[in-house]
């Protein structure tokens, strides 16, 4: 998986290239629906084994339950 920032006229979100996973983020967005894509991103996966922050996987729960 990559993360891909840039600025243009894109919301941001998940898609394939070349068959490898790339997050794009607009760096033009504010910070809240920056970090909005990426927890929603993130549901896509297992990051039960992965270590985070607190806070951050707090995000990305609050994101899931948000999104059911």
């Amino acid at each position: 998986m990559k993360i891909l920032k840039g600025k243009g006229d894109f919301s941001g979100g998940t898609c394939t290239v070349n068959s490898e996973t790339v997050i794009v983020i607009n760096k033009m967005k504010p910070m809240e629906q920056r970090l909005r894509t990426l927890a929603t991103s993130f549901l896509e996966y297992n990051l039960d084994e992965i270590y985070m922050v607190p806070a951050l996987r707090a995000y990305i729960e609050e994101s899931r339950l948000l999104n059911l």
